[in-house]
């Protein structure tokens, strides 16, 4: 792929691509602190607008976190029913478990599965986003540190971009 920044000094080149990568690496930070994936990308976006690249990455990255968000919410939004379901049995269970705890039978087995499978389905959920979200950030810290634009996979346009044109 061709790089973007050919018009560009060695130098200034250099360094949005190292910037733009840093906006991509900074979502990251929301493993240590909460809303970190949101701020610390938009405060390094904000301060370097002025440079076309760097712009374009900060709108991708930015754009790539709410999306991130938005299936997340989509996930507890498609359980919620199946919560809503399980949670009026949760006191009967309760019953169950308690009174059962000398003998095991089918029927103890068959209301926990439930749970068990809902929880199972939010947990792949959940961890396949994880994945998904890590490889999409760090392929576009790479495409970054090359000097290419990235467009992320699955990503809604809530800051519009602006179309690309190699210098």
């Amino acid at each position: 792929m061709e790089t973007t920044l050919s018009n560009a000094s060695a130098r200034e080149a250099k360094n949005q691509q190292t910037t733009a990568s840093l906006i991509h690496l900074s979502t990251l930070s929301k493993y240590f602190f909460p809303f970190a994936n949101y701020i610390a990308p938009l405060l390094i976006w904000t301060f370097n607008k002025d440079k076309e690249f760097v712009d374009e990455h900060g709108r991708q990255a930015i754009n790539f976190q709410l999306s991130i968000l938005v299936y997340t919410l989509l996930i507890g939004l498609i359980c919620l029913p199946f919560i809503l379901i399980f949670a009026t049995d949760f006191i009967s269970l309760l019953e169950i478990i308690d009174s059962s705890k000398e003998q095991f039978s089918m029927s103890t087995l068959q209301n926990i599965s439930g749970y068990l499978l809902l929880f199972s389905i939010v947990f792949i959920l959940l961890i396949t986003l994880f994945i998904f979200e890590l490889y999409a950030v760090i392929n576009a810290s790479i495409h970054a540190t090359r000097g290419e634009h990235y467009k992320y996979p699955l990503c809604i346009p809530f800051i519009k971009t602006k179309p690309i044109q190699n210098i």
